[in-house]
């Protein structure tokens, strides 16, 4: 049976957590704007459940550290807080800016989940299942943020490509560090 890269695994692995735990920080800083500054109780109720899903993701992800013996990003405080910050901002620039700003990190998380599903070899069927789950669960997010009215028009088309260069970024220093 052909055998998952040790080292590509502990790369998915870390990366993953880090990318919920990043999830849920965005989230936090949106609900943190919405329960502050912005008044929406239907926009608050969809982060909320959409909130759930990313701490279901990370609880699974933060087991497998500890069961694999995997070390966390490094750069998780400053995830963090990149995280809240990119949540509380989207958060107070309205409705589309916050929709976006899930519809592009959802964007890039499909693409990473789906090359990660395509290297997960035989060894690894939970993982890839699991990821599949998951990668279907960012998928909805990515559907409800463009139905809530995200947009790439204008502005918004700005907006999406730094998000999305951010995302990439984060990816690719916590795959290493």
């Amino acid at each position: 049976m052909k055998k998952t890269n040790p080292k590509k695994l502990e790369e998915f692995i870390r990366v993953d957590h880090a990318g919920e735990r990043g999830a849920i920080k965005i989230y936090e800083g949106q609900l943190l704007a919405l329960n502050t500054i912005v008044k929406n109780d239907d926009l608050k109720k969809k982060i909320n459940e959409m909130k759930e899903h990313e701490q279901e993701h990370c609880n699974f992800f933060e087991s497998e550290i500890k069961k694999r013996n995997i070390n966390p990003t490094k750069l998780l405080p400053l995830w963090d807080l990149l995280g809240l910050g990119l949540g509380f901002g989207s958060t107070i620039l309205g409705k589309k800016a916050t929709m976006l700003c899930t519809a592009s990190v959802e964007e890039v998380i499909d693409e990473h989940y789906k090359n990660q599903i395509d290297q997960l070899e035989n060894d690894e069927k939970n993982l890839k299942k699991v990821i599949t789950k998951f990668r279907q669960d960012e998928l909805d997010h990515k559907d409800i943020a463009y139905e809530e009215g995200a947009t790439k028009k204008g502005f918004y088309s700005l907006m999406d490509k730094v998000i999305k260069t951010g995302s990439k970024f984060a990816i690719s220093i916590s795959e290493k560090i």
